[in-house]
């Protein structure tokens, strides 16, 4: 496979090949595509172009070729499409470009597009969404994270998407970074009977393996006195708005400066400036991969001789 970029390694791959299978099963069954079948020819040969309708950056290409030889595994090998590309993962691109080429049998381009085109284009609206929101905050020291607020199945190639826009993923998910939230603190206060946010710290730091990172969440600048003491790796401001964020702020950088602050809650592209000037690390952002938007992107056929 010719990868288009740097960020799509194993772990992609191993997640991207059973959506693909479950997508072209949604689309065949166990029959075949019965317009292709009543309408193209098994001679008819085409050359496509996927080409952009709208500016944003690219996220997804090493797809393409993975769902073309996907189908060509179920058609036969007479059904193979070389797949290539014409800009890298990441790349910015404009309205009427070209990001990729296609050549193969007629039936097999056809069978692919939507498939192809699901997987792109979900992919590069999370890109691009993640790119406006990182040069929304450029000039500032703050980093734009996603967070688990993914789709079942598309949490790899939604944070692969993620770092294609340029930001930076929060924990993969619960196994690889200690988060405790509000209804963790309020089970534990109710079993220990003790509310004290640093003791709770303590305790989630002894019984952690080495290494892991641990971070908070809180909601007062009292919560964030008090769990200063428990020495947590992060913090996560939840929902503050901009004047307390910089008290926040102020309190760490008197009181521990090695420790990060993460702003979140309702993070919006006319917020997020004002966010990270008030002097936080991190703003993580739901909405980077459940409310995105896909980018348009289409298929434009030329037909040509094999």
């Amino acid at each position: 496979m010719t990868v288009s970029s740097p960020y799509f390694a194993r772990r992609e791959l191993a997640a991207t090949l059973p959506l693909i299978a479950t997508a072209l099963d949604e689309d065949l069954a166990d029959g075949t595509d019965l317009t292709c079948a009543a309408m193209v020819s098994d001679d008819d040969f085409a050359e496509i172009h996927v080409r952009t309708r709208e500016a944003g950056i690219i996220a997804g290409l090493p797809i393409g070729e993975l769902v073309f030889q996907q189908l060509a595994n179920r058609m036969g090998p007479t059904r193979a499409v070389v797949w290539t590309t014409e800009v890298a993962d990441g790349s910015t691109i404009e309205p009427d470009q070209v990001v990729a080429r296609a050549i193969g049998p007629l039936d097999a381009l056809l069978i692919g597009e939507r498939t192809v085109l699901n997987f792109l284009g979900h992919l590069s609206g999370i890109a691009s969404l993640t790119g406006r929101f990182v040069s929304a905050a450029a000039g500032t020291k703050a980093k734009i994270l996603d967070t688990r607020k993914t789709l079942p199945g598309w949490r790899v190639l939604a944070k692969y998407a993620v770092r294609c826009g340029g930001g930076t993923n929060h924990r993969m998910g619960l196994y690889d970074g200690v988060l405790i939230k509000d209804n963790h603190l309020a089970a534990w206060s109710q079993q220990i009977g003790n509310s004290s946010l640093a003791e709770a710290l303590r305790q989630a730091r002894g019984r952690s393996p080495r290494g892991i990172s641990i971070e908070v969440e809180v909601d007062t600048l009292a919560q964030l006195r008090d769990v200063i003491d428990g020495q947590p790796d992060i913090v996560l401001l939840d929902n503050m708005p901009p004047e307390q964020l910089r008290e926040a702020v102020a309190i760490r950088d008197e009181r521990a400066p090695q420790m990060q602050l993460e702003a979140s809650g309702g993070v919006t592209l006319n917020t997020v400036r004002a966010i990270a000037e008030t002097g936080v690390d991190r703003i993580s952002i739901g909405a980077l991969t459940h409310s995105v938007v896909n980018l348009d992107l289409g298929f434009d056929f030329h037909r040509r001789k094999r």
